[in-house]
């Protein structure tokens, strides 16, 4: 047995000497062909299995992704474990871990090769508006609680961290083309190429659009809505440099529009246009692998809101990074990162709320046996408030001096795994997270709102606001049967969070009225909640060609409301919307080139907003079913078909849209 853990520590010894030795370019194919699985490097720096990692990881695999036939990253990551997805329409959906989701869910961190992708002005993510292809997807990390220390700002419920192929390893070349029922088309491209011996790229663009889901109640009407479309394009060049120097650089752009449910009441157009640029160097010294990168993400958004809001956000972020070993037991990495971030007031215009951030952070991994290991991470955010501009007339909180204000907090992960034997994983955790208000929370909106004939309120962001925390432990186990290639995953975990942040309400004022100015509704902090729930996984292989996988959650929330605080209102009835348990059923099977795949999903009885009243309405249990087959070709073509929502031509998944089946043909062509 003790051999066995040598020669992983060996592996993972010659893992960490060959990327060096490729001047610091992650080759994820080798470590996958290495160890025998998906990888990840990214809570440490290290190579590791999933099972090994200092946080809750499931990896979603290239492979998974093409089997699945799902068009979407939603559709995909509702197939992991403990996620829920909320598909309010054919175009938008929101994604969290384990309970609390909502419309616009804010407590997601999305990252693409390490630049987040979720929109800050909301505090969001828009999943079409994400410029990546799904063929160009090496994996998806999905990560599970609070990892803000390890994993950065705002990683406060989980996070979803997409990880492409990477053109100085992996040649990708593959053009799909996809049709259906439903007005579903869509296309994509990637191509991989070299200019000379040094620089390796990949470019890839890709579209698609749809019929919306049809309107079959008296709200929303089929006028009020509008098709999902979406496109994009990205470019990622590697330099080497040197021999122990890289230059990896990215740049992208999104188009898209969607239906998007706010505030639970009413559908309304969103049309969002992204862009993004990104420079990392990274080199190889006497002092560790050190990293230095920036990006800028650029969003421009218009909302058919109280009359047509536009917001312009920039966010620009700076970050500097030592990894570096001392001796062969301890992994260290200190980082440092600045960023600034701004956007417009608005629908009343004239004014820009922004912030920087300024946040250190260091992580320690002590390999103390063969057998155990600790990480400790933590990280310290200051963020500094700023607003500059003119206010509405009339409006309440007229001065720019109530934003100078400062929030520190201090984000936090410490995990103890132990391995036993070469099949049996124990991690124990603990982990403090920590959810910044956005831009339009803290006053990004400004708009006067006539609710009677000679009489406004104004809808204000709150300077005031505070951050949301929670603190989670959590207890996994995990048992390979290696004999029986099978595999089972327990988890418990508690969750505690204080000062959740509400919406905005108009049934009532958070600030009276004078004789000079309007009251005001505005984001308030409203209440605390705990969490307390169980994971189970399960997986394995019937015959080499057959395989099976399984899992199920359940979760119990108690919230705890703050005087006065009305939750429907306030749209913090966590205990309502979140389902007590929700789990997948899946198989897959390939053989000579022959591939199939299902997958069962079920979500457990909830209550949803409803767009008629916009109060809780109760959504039933439900299982839907998605599958693929597809049939691949000896000259690299592939043609396939498959579908979602298969159970029924339309299924309440929400308080929304009904869902409606979809079925698609795709053609691709690899070389």
């Amino acid at each position: 047995m003790k051999k066995q853990f040598l020669l992983a520590g060996a592996a993972a010894g010659l893992a960490l000497a060959a990327s060096a030795a490729n001047a610091q370019s992650i080759d994820y194919g080798s470590l996958q062909e290495l160890f025998g699985e998906a990888v990840t490097t990214s809570a440490t720096g290290s190579p590791q299995r999933s099972t090994e990692a200092p946080a809750d990881m499931q990896i979603i695999s290239a492979d998974e992704i093409r089997r699945s036939g799902e068009t979407s990253l939603p559709g995909i990551l509702q197939r992991a474990a403990g996620i829920d997805v909320l598909n309010h329409s054919a175009g938008q959906s929101d994604v969290n871990v384990r309970g609390y989701n909502q419309i616009s869910s804010p407590r997601l961190l999305v990252l693409v090769n390490g630049r987040q992708v979720y929109l800050d002005h909301y505090g969001l993510t828009q999943w079409a508006a994400i410029p990546v292809q799904l063929s160009e997807i090496r994996q998806i990390e999905v990560v599970k609680g609070p990892n803000s220390a390890l994993f950065g700002f705002n990683a406060v419920s989980g996070v979803v961290n997409i990880i492409t192929y990477n053109p100085k390893f992996d040649a990708t070349n593959i053009v799909t083309a996809h049709a259906g029922n439903g007005g579903a088309t869509g296309g994509s491209a990637v191509a991989t190429f070299k200019l000379g011996e040094a620089i390796f790229g990949r470019l890839s663009a890709g579209g698609e659009s749809a019929d919306e889901w049809r309107a079959t109640r008296a709200s929303p009407k089929k006028s009020e809505l509008h098709d999902p479309k979406r496109a994009s394009a990205n470019l990622d060049l590697v330099a080497q440099l040197n021999p122990k120097t890289e230059l990896r650089m990215e740049g992208s752009w999104s188009n898209s529009q969607q239906d998007s449910l706010t505030g639970g009441a009413y559908y309304t157009i969103a049309k969002m246009i992204t862009t993004s640029g990104k420079a990392t160097l990274t080199s190889e010294t006497d002092f560790g692998s050190i990293q230095a990168q920036v990006y800028q993400n650029k969003l421009k958004v218009n909302y058919n809101l109280v009359g047509g809001i536009r917001w312009d956000n920039t966010i620009t972020v700076a970050s500097l990074q030592d990894l570096f070993k001392i001796g062969t037991a301890h992994t260290v990495r200190l980082s440092g990162e600045f960023r600034h971030n701004t956007l417009n007031v608005a629908p009343y215009g004239g004014a820009d709320v922004s912030y920087d951030v300024a946040a250190l952070s260091g992580m320690w991994n002590w390999q103390i046996t063969d057998q155990f290991t600790t990480t400790a991470a933590l990280r310290v955010d200051k963020m500094s408030l700023d607003r500059s501009g003119v206010f509405a007339p009339r409006a309440p909180q007229a001065n720019n001096g109530l934003w100078n204000r400062d929030i520190t907090e201090t984000s936090a992960n410490a995990t103890a795994a132990w391995r036993p034997t070469s099949a049996d994983t124990f991690r124990l955790s603990y982990a403090r997270g920590v959810q910044p208000p956005s831009l339009i929370e803290l006053g990004g909106i400004q708009a006067p709102y006539a609710i009677a004939p000679g009489f406004t309120i104004d809808l204000i962001g709150n300077p005031n606001l505070r951050p949301s925390i929670v603190t989670n432990y959590e207890l996994a186990y995990d048992h390979d049967f290696a004999p029986i290639k099978a595999k089972l995953g327990v988890r418990l975990f508690a969750q505690d969070w204080k000062d959740i942040k509400s919406a905005i309400s108009t049934a009532g004022l958070d600030i009276m009225p004078t004789a000079t100015t309007n009251g005001a509704a505005t984001y308030i902090n409203a209440s605390d909640s705990k969490l307390k729930g169980a994971e189970l996984t399960a997986s394995g292989q019937v015959t080499p060609e057959l395989g099976w996988r399984a899992d199920y959650t359940w979760t119990d929330v108690k919230d705890s409301y703050f005087p006065g605080i009305n939750p429907l209102n306030r749209r913090v009835a966590f205990a309502r919307t979140t389902p007590s348990g929700r789990g997948n059923l899946g198989m897959d099977w390939e053989k000579a080139g022959w591939e199939a795949d299902a997958n069962l999903h079920y979500v457990g009885d909830y209550d949803g907003w409803d767009v008629v009243s916009g109060t809780l309405t109760p959504v039933k249990a439900y299982a839907s079913l998605s599958a693929r087959l597809g049939r691949q070709l000896d000259n690299g073509l592939t043609l396939a078909i498959s579908g979602q929502n298969l159970t029924s031509a339309r299924q309440k998944q929400t308080g929304g849209l009904e869902a409606e089946r979809r079925v698609l043909f795709t053609v691709s062509k690899t070389w």
